[in-house]
């Protein structure tokens, strides 16, 4: 308070202000601190097993989970805490899986203010603890305790002594424990907070899943146990030889049975080898040898350069025909266990993918394993991405802050100690989307200096100055062709561009799944194929990160942002995958397997005859390994088949094959030849007869036959009540709209234009211009009406004249249905004219009908098994196809457009009794049937919002419009899009019986 006489006194005798004294920087806790943690082993190899001692501490721990990170009080640490009022925790695991807060999903904003490195005080804090003997052989002397991830920030006490702390969530820490454990009662204490200056370095696009997520072991390490080892494998293919040498501390022996090599560590020894490959996945087992511990080792000689502009491995090109990889499961997150890594890497090869980029962390060690093992290129991407920080412009970005470069630096070093002996692993990327920066430049001399063997992979760099390849995301299909031709436009720099522009091109980003997609995945490898710089890419991504739930019914489903409550979501955004979070293959998948198919089988330029051309796109294989076979068929009828044989081809050669002469049987069918190339023998990765590529090919033209008289047409004619009879259709006579066929109810067909959007329809908000959508819905697109101009009765036919238009719109569709009746056929010929000028394309363009719910089983030749758009049907395979009206649905996380069949030439829906509706294109339609509306579609959100009705609506399409990938990629191409124009289509529609 101010002095009572102060206001009265002389201006000479007022005392001097009294200035704040300036405080001591407030010492930040160390969940905020920049630096990485605190008592920590460095980081060395990994290896899955050795004669020393392991003892896994998975099971059930006890937790409490606070809502602050200012948990002052650490007596939970002390052995003798009480701990019986907490909860029972499964680890690995994370908590808010387990009834304890929930999952939060954002792409690339924090969920939390961004004032680096500090966090609010809203920051939950998981206390662990878990009690443990040590097995009765358990020697005494050192021993680490090993966590492979915890996210975000853990500190570790064992038996009440304080071992220290560490961040980085995807990434090994270890301490040293060997002088506090005791042959019983070990009490491991561990508190986890959900935010820390970590959480900073990790604005990955996934859910923010905190806990104790994967391994924790405790490792004994004897006198003269292995401390780390590096093994470098390298392979001259010019000469065969492989160079061996593997360096350990301390000093040891190595032992390759298979090779005759047994020498000291540090030495080393060349000698004939069979190369490692992803296509050739050859490893040789080996043994590491210490006086304290023997290892077994799995070496596969491999030789990573970028020499001439391009990737080599072991001197040749390689084509990444890849997917990015989040570790996921929809119950777990990403406490994932081995069986589930091994799907995922079986799903894989049998679908084609050669490639991982470990987006955007290491994973857990042991999937690096199945890599080696299976035969996948892996890119392993370091556990940083600070994307938040580009919505202020890059200001305060930690990876341009020196303050941050120690964290960035453990955490690459974290990364590559790891991981460095895997040969699947051919190039370290220094993280994701973090812009550019000091610290990165620090992480790349870095690994370079610790690792040469490996070129760099960073995407956010456009200069690409600490990378040894150039990157893009999601580069459109003009942009790679001019990136491909070295056209790509010029760097201010004219060094800088020179290095650029001979720099190998990949798209370390493409194609996003997102919900029905990627559309123009033929295009994209058109293009790989095309050029040698462009080196394929990664698809964005493998799979849904749908969180399995239940509704109070008890039916399952899959959530997504916004479905716990968040404050700040992102949607269903994380749900951009090529298989459903239940790991069942997408229709996305299926088309990804056959663009990237690594032999093309096709026609051999001169039109349909007895030849086909086999092309081995195998980067190193030959195709010895496939069995080749041919089938003829007419309409869906195999008449024949048989063994093909195809010459050795080397990678990269074709050869034309004779197909043998065409059986008999075809009877004027239309006839093709289907070719499939199939393993010959087991792998580790699929059984003898997997399909791995096919193709198919017209047969000669089929002699026409001859056509039967038919009947006359009839002429339409007034019945009862208000309906006009036509064949064996009744039309009611105000609108001229199908009332029954064969006496059989039914709605429509009309007109129908309107498609339940996909994500790739909705687009990015960061795209440019309305996404098609948007532009749909504000011309009004889904809400069409229908009004009759005319009702006419013509000698032999019905032809009823109507305008198509969305309300509040001065555009049309003037379109006219023309029917006629031929016997118990029933044609309708529909023309379409559109009015005004329009400025968009058309979702659709064909008819929609309603028909009664018990036609449950459709049956249809043309394009199948699965669904196709305009720029998705490559995997579509021209046969006769049944299955349940049920199983035609693809259950998009968000349900949306889809289901369509391409190249329809007829399909039945029939009852169980055989009874139902055949419908036949003039030309081939698209089909689709489902049990609900295309607005009920619209509508939904998730799968179980979408109620079977008592009708299956059918729609017949003349033509739909493609579906590209603008929910994060470039839209529909030209060629894909379907304008509004004029169009003229038939069908012919009649009754089972």
């Amino acid at each position: 308070m101010p002095r009572p006489d102060a206001e009265h006194a002389a201006p000479g005798d007022r005392p001097a202000p009294v200035l704040p004294v300036p405080r001591p920087p407030r010492r930040l806790p160390y969940y905020e601190d920049v630096s990485p943690g605190s008592g920590c082993r460095p980081p060395r190899a990994w290896f899955a097993r050795s004669d020393a001692r392991r003892l896994s501490l998975h099971g059930t721990w006890r937790f409490r989970l606070s809502p602050t990170a200012r948990c002052a009080d650490a007596s939970f640490a002390r052995p003798d805490f009480d701990d019986a009022h907490w909860s029972d925790l499964r680890v690995p695991g994370h908590w808010v899986l387990m009834g304890h807060g929930a999952p939060a999903y954002t792409n690339t904003r924090y969920p939390f203010p961004v004032d680096p490195p500090r966090l609010p005080d809203e920051n939950p804090t998981g206390d662990h603890r878990h009690a443990f003997d040590l097995p009765a052989d358990w020697a005494p002397g050192p021993a680490l305790l090993r966590f492979e991830g915890v996210e975000s920030c853990a500190r570790v006490w064992l038996n009440g002594r304080e071992l220290g702390h560490f961040k980085g969530s995807r990434l090994p820490h270890e301490f040293e424990v060997g002088h506090l454990l005791r042959a019983r009662r070990n009490v491991l204490a561990v508190r986890v907070h959900q935010w820390s200056s970590g959480s900073y370095l990790e604005d990955q696009d996934q859910w923010w899943l905190p806990g104790v997520f994967r391994d924790v072991t405790l490792h004994h390490r004897p006198a003269g146990a292995v401390l780390d080892h590096f093994v470098h494998a390298s392979y001259d293919h010019r000469t065969g030889l492989g160079t061996l040498r593997v360096d350990c501390a301390p000093a040891g022996r190595v032992a390759v049975p298979a090779l005759g090599i047994d020498l000291a560590t540090g030495e080393s020894a060349t000698v004939p080898v069979t190369p490692w490959t992803a296509e050739t996945p050859r490893l040789y087992d080996a043994e590491l040898r210490t006086p304290g511990e023997c290892v077994p080792l799995r070496v596969g000689f491999r030789t990573v350069r970028v020499e001439d502009g391009l990737l080599k491995v072991n001197g040749r090109r390689v084509l990444f025909r890849g997917v990015n990889r989040h570790e996921f499961d929809p119950r777990y997150g990403r406490a994932l266990g081995p069986e589930a890594m091994r799907r995922d890497l079986l799903l894989m090869k049998r679908h084609n993918v050669n490639a991982v980029r470990t987006s955007h962390y290491p994973p857990h060690p042991a999937f690096l394993d199945l890599c080696d093992e299976l035969g996948l290129w892996v890119v392993e991407e370091c556990d940083l991405e600070t994307h938040g920080f580009k919505q202020q412009g890059w200001r305060g970005n930690p990876v341009d802050d020196d303050a941050w470069t120690p964290a960035l630096l453990d955490r690459a070093r974290r990364m590559v100690e790891r991981d460095k002996n895997h040969p699947s692993v051919i190039m370290w990327s220094l993280g994701n989307e973090c812009g550019t920066g000091r610290g990165l430049s620090a992480m790349a001399a870095w690994t370079r200096d610790r690792d040469p063997s490996r070129p760099l992979h960073y995407e956010g760099d456009p200069v690409c100055a600490d990378t040894d390849v150039y990157s893009r995301m999601y580069a459109d299909h003009a942009e790679v062709d001019r990136i491909g031709r070295r056209e790509e436009e010029p760097l201010a720099d004219p060094a800088a561009d020179a290095r650029r522009r001979a720099l190998p091109f990949v798209l370390c980003e493409y194609a996003h799944a997102m919900g029905n997609g990627p559309g123009g995945l033929s295009e994209y490898q058109r293009l790989f194929e095309t050029y040698e710089r462009c080196q394929g890419g990664f698809v964005w991504e493998w799979i849904d990160h749908g969180l399995r739930q239940r509704t109070a019914l008890g039916e399952v489903f899959h959530a997504y942002g916004g479905d716990f409550g968040e404050e700040l979501h992102d949607g269903n955004f994380v749900c951009d995958g090529l298989v459903f979070p239940d790991r069942v293959p997408s229709p996305g998948l299926a088309e990804f397997k056959k663009v990237v198919e690594p032999v093309r089988v096709g026609a051999t330029g001169d039109g349909p005859g007895g030849a086909v051309r086999i092309t081995n796109l195998h980067d190193f294989a030959g195709l010895d390994h496939l069995v080749f076979r041919w089938s003829y068929e007419a309409e869906g009828e195999v008449l024949a088949e048989g063994p093909l044989t195809v010459p050795p081809l080397a990678p990269g050669a074709s050869a034309e094959v004779a197909l043998p002469p065409e059986p008999a049987g075809r009877r004027g069918r239309a006839a093709l030849w289907t070719v499939r190339a199939l393993l010959a023998g087991d792998t580790a990765w699929a059984a003898a007869g997997h399909e791995v590529a096919w193709g198919q090919l017209p047969a000669t033209p089929a002699t026409p036959r001859p056509v039967p008289r038919s009947p006359a047409r009839a002429a339409p004619r007034h019945g009862e009540g208000n309906l006009i009879l036509l064949g064996p259709g009744a039309f009611d006579a105000t609108t001229g709209v199908l009332r029954y066929l064969d006496g059989v109810q039914l709605e429509g067909p009309r007109l129908d234009v309107w498609r339940a959007p996909t994500d790739n329809d909705e687009g990015a908000p960061w795209q440019p211009g309305p996404g098609p959508a948007e532009q749909w819905r504000r011309i009004g697109l889904h809400r069409m009406r229908h009004r009759v101009a005319s009702v006419e009765c013509e000698s032999d036919a019905l032809v009823v004249r109507t305008r198509v238009a969305p309300a509040g719109s001065g555009l049309a569709l003037d379109t006219d249905y023309r029917w006629s009746a031929d016997g118990r056929r029933l044609r309708l010929e529909v023309s379409v004219r559109p009015y005004g000028e329009w400025p968009c394309p058309l979702p659709r363009l064909g008819v929609r009908m309603g028909l009664c719910g018990s036609l449950t089983t459709a049956r249809w030749y043309g394009g199948g098994p699965g669904e196709a758009y305009p720029d998705t049907r490559a995997a579509a395979r021209t046969g006769l196809w049944r299955m349940p009206v049920d199983t035609l649905q693809t259950p998009y996380v968000r349900p949306q457009e889809n289901g369509a069949r391409a190249d329809v030439r007829w399909v039945e829906l029939a009852r169980s009794d055989g009874s139902g509706l055949r419908a036949e294109g003039e030309p081939a339609f698209w089909f689709t049937a489902r049990r609900w509306t295309s607005e009920q579609l619209d509508a939904a959100r998730h799968t179980t919002d979408l109620t079977p009705g008592d009708r299956v609506w059918l729609h017949l399409d003349h033509a739909q419009h493609g579906i590209g990938s603008r929910s994060c990629g470039p839209g529909v191409l030209p060629q894909h899009v379907l304008e509004a124009g004029p169009a003229r289509f038939a069908v012919i529609l009649y009754s089972l019986r």
